[in-house]
């Protein structure tokens, strides 16, 4: 299914949450021109590691893309980006507030020029306000939203999530605007400005912890592994090593009282109800792991299972994608490279049907594309005659690679971005 085809979109925005929302949306199918700036492109292709001179930061949010290089800075760069947005259904950014109204492309501007225009945009602390100044950074952004309060040990620092979580949100939480707009659009036949910010994207992630303290004043604390509200709920060791456990319904956890053979545990005061389980969640664990480190996290795995209690193993990336599960529900699609051959991928994982055997929602066709790969392409498609992309070639307002593999990465310390 390609739900978006017939889509064009084009993406000015760089390194991750602008470039994942733009990657969502062209996994869906619209036809999605990158426009790196030059002579340097995508700040994000100088971030290692490096797979034989490729970022895999860049290869992680570039997919079904197709690929130009303008010189912003150049007037028949500016000049060049203005005339592919002018018959474009979106455009996507992610620059700081003001500076896309400086470049002459802001959104006032551009719907000036084509009225359907949906423009997506996504900023650090918001488009106004006393922090929309502030660098876009997500591990600020974690900590400001108390997003980072939250996780870690009661005893140890607030602790970042493992992958840039206000990046990726704020893609798809822009993503999910773009779709509206469109949606929006074949009512109204109008297009309009859709926005997020990263403090927006992992405030709106706060869920029940937020609501603990907007209806009850309840600063939430650091619980490590442990459910913040629910006991016995996070990781317990074993014989041979640590698995998650979440037995989360009174039925459950009188089940696995049984199971560990500690019948009388469910009428003890101190574990009686779940408000007493969590306030003793520390003696709760212990008495646990006393039965659970008599055996190994793969047999106590099979025995919750097959008695209806949720829990599992805690997994390496390695141990991730040669999982049988995650294999079964092809959770990672391979593409052909120009310079890499096989390259392997995470999939956007939206599915189609009633169950998990049905096709994927997405079908990619192109690999990350090479810094100008596509430019002349894109500019013969948008009504450039070649005497014109002569002269823009000619003068660096635009970049062509000679072939697909030139995509070498370069140091970039350009302005704040997400």
């Amino acid at each position: 299914m390609k739900a978006l085809q017939g889509i064009k979109i084009v993406d000015l925005s760089r390194a991750l949450s602008g470039p994942f929302c733009t990657m969502i949306l062209a996994d869906l199918g619209a036809d999605v021109i990158k426009v790196e700036p030059g002579p340097s492109g995508d700040m994000s292709r100088s971030w290692g590691p490096f797979d034989r001179g490729e970022s895999t930061y860049y290869l992680s949010c570039n997919r079904n893309k197709r690929g130009m290089c303008v010189d912003f800075r150049h007037p028949q760069g500016l000049d060049t980006i203005h005339r592919l947005i002018d018959d474009a259904d979106v455009v996507i950014e992610n620059f700081k507030p003001g500076t896309i109204d400086s470049m002459g492309l802001g959104y006032a501007a551009l719907n000036a020029r084509n009225p359907r225009l949906i423009m997506g945009s996504i900023n650090a602390f918001g488009a106004d306000g006393p922090l929309s100044n502030w660098p876009g950074f997500d591990q600020i952004a974690q900590g400001y939203s108390g997003m980072m309060s939250l996780t870690g040990f009661a005893d140890g620092d607030p602790t970042r999530t493992g992958t840039a979580i206000g990046d990726l949100t704020s893609g798809m939480w822009l993503a999910m605007a773009v779709l509206a707009a469109l949606l929006e659009r074949e009512r109204s036949g109008l297009g309009q400005h859709v926005s997020t910010s990263l403090l927006a994207s992992l405030v709106g992630l706060l869920s029940v912890h937020g609501q603990r303290y907007l209806s009850l004043g309840d600063v939430p604390q650091r619980t490590g592994n442990a459910h913040s509200v629910i006991a016995p709920y996070g990781v317990f060791q074993t014989k041979d090593g640590p698995l998650n456990l979440a037995p989360i319904t009174p039925a459950m956890w009188v089940r696995l009282c049984i199971l560990l053979d500690l019948p009388a545990l469910p009428d003890d005061p101190r574990f009686f109800s779940n408000e007493a389980r969590v306030a003793n969640r520390a003696e709760l664990k212990e008495v646990l792991e006393s039965r659970l480190t008599s055996r190994s996290k793969s047999e106590w795995t099979e025995r919750f299972i097959a008695a209806g209690l949720p829990a599992g193993p805690i997994n390496t990336l390695d141990e991730v994608f040669d999982d049988q599960q995650v294999l079964h529900c092809q959770l990672v699609e391979i593409l052909d490279h120009p310079t890499l051959g096989e390259l392997r991928q995470v999939v956007t994982p939206v599915f189609s049907g009633s169950n998990g055997e049905t096709p994927s929602l997405t079908a990619s066709k192109r690999p990350p594309p090479g810094l100008g790969q596509h430019t002349v392409e894109v500019l013969r498609e948008a009504g450039f005659d070649a005497a014109l992309i002569d002269v823009l070639l000619a003068a660096k307002a635009v970049h062509q690679a000679a072939d697909a593999t030139q995509v070498a990465p370069t140091e970039q310390t350009a302005g704040a971005t997400q």
